[in-house]
């Protein structure tokens, strides 16, 4: 969400044929079933317990249309996704399995678009953006319907976002406060945002500061910093962020985008351009992670986001600075290997 230099995209889809790369909907063939994995979820104290998991056949990329300038995406049910497009406002829905897609919010004048995040309760597709100013929207996953369209006071750059038990919490890149929209069980009740300022360790920096959010299993919240890099944690309602300390690897140096499975965490350009960073969040008597590697790709040409579906992380290529033109330019998910 932040704005690095991007490469070509021949340099970037190495090895994919000519003609693959001349049509902008088409993809990699589908690659051969991997085996079947195990999965873990996070248990009391940190505890690791295994849980099934399905590696299916799935396409290396998946297309997007030509100029489309995708920022957010998740996922759900199964391998539906969900892109959005700050140029536009549009929001694309298909199957990352066959690569094949519709419109499911058509564009709109002013709206930009950056996270997104599906909510299987509700079965709304909440986003976060600018439209005039800032605005979090509720979207109907079904139907396309916009819901709910919360305006944000006082917004500089709404970013990311999660959706809790019974709120939707919304980073700001360049103002040191989180936003809160009221939302039981992930539907909107049209109340006003409310606001909780980033106090006790958070980092004041100059630049793009709290950016990827997800919810950790003891109610509080994990951001990144992309400027000052780091993982940290936000207890709720104080606020008083505390550093998650991550062991091994060469240290978490920004961070676009966060993806949580279980206990691990992904961060999407946290360790490094055209990678995903993985660390294992361990809670014992506090939050520690460990340095579990970092995802790399031929076809990763400056991811911004990522979800996890079907066994996979799928991680979508905004291409920030991508020349002669973003609104000429090709864009596409990548497919990573989630463990």
């Amino acid at each position: 969400m932040d704005m690095p230099a991007s490469r070509s995209r021949s340099a970037a889809l190495a090895g994919l044929t000519a003609s693959a790369a001349a049509r902008p909907l088409t993809r990699r063939a589908v690659l051969a079933a991997a085996a079947a994995s195990a999965g873990v979820v996070l248990g009391a104290h940190g505890a690791v317990a295994a849980a099934p998991r399905r590696a299916v056949p799935a396409p290396g990329t998946v297309a997007l249309p030509v100029g489309f300038r995708p920022e957010g995406i998740t996922s759900g049910p199964g391998t539906r996704f969900y892109v959005g497009s700050v140029a536009s406002g549009r929001i694309l829905t298909g199957d990352l399995l066959t690569g094949e897609f519709t419109e499911l919010l058509p564009a709109a004048a002013g709206r930009s678009l950056r996270g997104l995040r599906w909510d299987a309760r509700s079965g709304y597709v909440w986003a976060v953006g600018s439209q005039g100013g800032g605005v979090v929207w509720a979207v109907d996953a079904a139907t396309g319907a916009v819901v709910s369209a919360t305006p944000v006071p006082g917004a500089a750059f709404l970013n990311d976002l999660d959706v809790t038990a019974d709120a939707v919490w919304v980073t700001d890149s360049r103002v040191n406060r989180l936003t809160r929209i009221a939302a039981p069980g992930g539907a909107p009740t049209g109340g006003p945002a409310t606001f909780l300022d980033l106090v006790g360790d958070w980092p004041i920096v100059s630049g793009f500061s709290a950016n990827g959010l997800r919810a950790l299993p003891d109610g509080s919240l994990v951001l990144n910093n992309t400027t000052a890099g780091g993982l940290w944690r936000v207890p709720l309602p104080s606020g008083a962020v505390e550093p998650i300390p991550v062991s091994g690897g060469p240290g978490i140096i920004g961070g676009d985008g966060l993806e949580l499975d279980g206990p691990i965490l992904y961060n999407v350009r946290g360790a490094g351009a055209d990678s995903v960073a993985v660390v294992i969040l361990t809670h014992d008597g506090g939050w520690s992670a460990n340095w579990a590697g970092n995802r790399r790709d031929e076809t990763l040409d400056v991811p911004s986001t990522a979800t996890v579906a079907g066994g996979w992380l799928w991680a979508v290529n905004a291409r920030f600075g991508v020349q002669p033109d973003p609104d000429t330019a090709e864009y596409w998910i990548t497919r990573l290997p989630a463990r």
